[in-house]
């Protein structure tokens, strides 16, 4: 099994998706183990002093004013867990919980912390034994960062509340633990603050977002390309120089994408033969442009995600000089804005393909295929409700891409009265990533029907190859109406697991 080691400069997006979705071990380097023990030394000698050091000897937030006697210190951590560990709603996925923890204790190994090593040890043993804390939908407003979901994590570090076991069966974390040999921690002081001060969940689903809205965008270039095949439009308008002249990197990649996928079709350009349509429309002819403005905002989001990567988020924080000291690096700013982008983006390039999908099916504007892409319209209905439910995801998706970010509510007694809202920013972007795939494997579904109905004319060897390649996943081609809602899921399983984009690789080699 991979094992991901854990320094003190951060961690990678791979090493992310290593643990939060092949379930990767995780494994504390000597240098992490090295630092925890000399930050640790600092917090300790603080905690000795009479003078309060916010975090280690006194209260929380707009509490930060009392002075904790050491007799106390004990149950103030574990009362800050308890407390926090205040989420409602649904459970959050698995894999999410699993990047939370990880990232957490990416932290916590940069030796800023001030907790102890054998705190980070059975972090790490607890995502080994495969056992994930319960985590709630609601609860963060983004600032302290993500408090209440590490809250429910650092429970189940204590022994308490509930987790999923590695069967998958949800359980009190106490048994859990004792099941696999793992003690639980006694907290000491700032530990507990430590281990809910960060931006971990949010980032752990904009690394996850991104790793998966990469697949959809190249994804998204191939059924434009089979959109474009399927309506007789020209690829003249991918040529390299026409995108030289405007030189935005996502739109190049995009453009040289399709043009990859269409190499050989002897279906396109066959419009110049039509008199009236002199150019296609813009959501044939643009698809590169708006598909290419997605695939910036993805580098830049991804820049974003490095940075938070490679940063140790908590407060207060232990500096080398041996200061503690109180910051605002938990603010979720950073993360929630390009969180919000990526929503708008990924609505637009589902809108575009919404776009093209309807005029696949639409005989005064298909260039001679049958209304809806019916065998005998009229007694059938072909693909027209299958486009009704690729217009209500679009139409949600537009409602996702309204940001979270711009909406801030004070809490704590106005001590914390600005907050970034990233958890909301990121569950909002994960539900609209799924929509996106969706819309993408409608388009496909019925670009894909629109092509074998051109008897005559070959599709290129790239997009014949995705098509018989859906065939074989029990996506079924032309022919009477028949339940729509199976091949639906079956067109959405092939573009989610990324089955697509292999069978048009398979021809063109890697696409950009």
């Amino acid at each position: 099994m991979h094992t991901v080691v854990v320094g003190t400069s951060g961690v990678t997006a791979s090493d992310v998706l290593a643990v939060a979705r092949d379930g990767a071990r995780v494994e504390l380097a000597e240098e992490a183990v090295t630092a925890l023990a000399a930050a640790r030394g600092i917090v300790d000698a603080l905690a000795a002093k009479p003078e309060p050091v916010y975090g280690v000897s006194t209260g929380f937030g707009a509490l930060a004013t009392r002075h904790i006697s050491q007799e106390l210190r004990a149950q103030l951590q574990r009362n800050i867990v308890r407390s926090h560990a205040a989420g409602m709603g649904a459970r959050v996925e698995r894999e999410v919980v699993r990047a939370l923890m990880f990232l957490r204790l990416k932290t916590v190994c940069s030796g800023h912390t001030g907790v102890r090593p054998e705190v980070a040890q059975t972090m790490a043993d607890v995502l080994n034994a495969g056992i994930t804390p319960v985590v709630h939908e609601y609860g963060s407003l983004g600032c302290s960062g993500d408090l209440a979901p590490l809250s429910h994590c650092a429970l189940t570090l204590m022994g308490e509340g509930d987790a999923e076991g590695p069967d998958g069966v949800v359980r009190p974390a106490g048994e859990l633990l004792a099941e696999h040999g793992i003690a639980p921690v006694e907290l000491r002081e700032k530990e507990g603050l430590a281990l809910l001060n960060g931006t971990d969940g949010m980032l752990g689903m904009l690394v996850m977002a991104l790793a998966d809205l990469d697949m959809l965008y190249k994804s998204a270039d191939i059924t434009a390309a089979l959109s474009l095949e399927a309506l007789l439009g020209t690829d003249k308008v991918l040529a390299p120089e026409l995108h030289a002249i405007r030189p935005h990197p996502g739109q190049g990649a995009s453009a040289a994408n399709m043009l990859a996928v269409l190499k050989g079709s002897e279906l396109t350009g066959h419009h110049q033969d039509d008199a009236p349509r002199v150019q296609d429309a813009y959501s044939v002819r643009c698809a590169p442009q708006v598909a290419g403005a997605g695939r910036d905002t993805l580098a830049h989001a991804r820049l974003v995600a490095e940075r938070e990567l490679a940063s140790a988020v908590d407060n207060p924080v232990v500096l080398p000089d041996g200061r503690v000291e109180s910051n605002g690096n938990f603010h979720g700013a950073p993360v929630a804005y390009v969180l919000d982008f990526l929503a708008i983006a990924v609505a637009d390039l589902a809108s575009i393909a919404e776009r093209r999908t309807d005029r696949l099916l639409d005989k005064n504007r298909s260039h001679g295929l049958p209304p809806f892409l019916a065998d005998d319209a009229g007694v059938d209905s072909g693909l027209m409700i299958a486009q009704y439910t690729q217009a209500a995801l679009v139409s949600e998706l537009k409602r996702l891409a309204v940001p979270a970010s711009a909406d801030s509510i004070p809490s704590s007694a106005m001590q914390e009265d600005h907050v970034s809202m990233g958890w909301s920013a990121a569950r909002k972007l994960r539900t609209a990533v799924d929509n996106l795939t969706r819309v993408l494997a409608v388009e496909l579904y019925a670009a894909s029907r629109a092509v074998e109905l051109r008897e005559g004319l070959s599709p290129a060897p790239a997009t014949q190859a995705a098509i018989t390649a859906v065939r074989k996943a029990g996506v079924e081609g032309p022919g009477p109406d028949r339940f729509l809602a199976p091949d639906l899921a079956a067109a959405d399983a092939f573009v989610r697991e990324g089955r697509l984009v292999s069978a048009v690789e398979a021809v063109t080699g890697p696409l950009r």
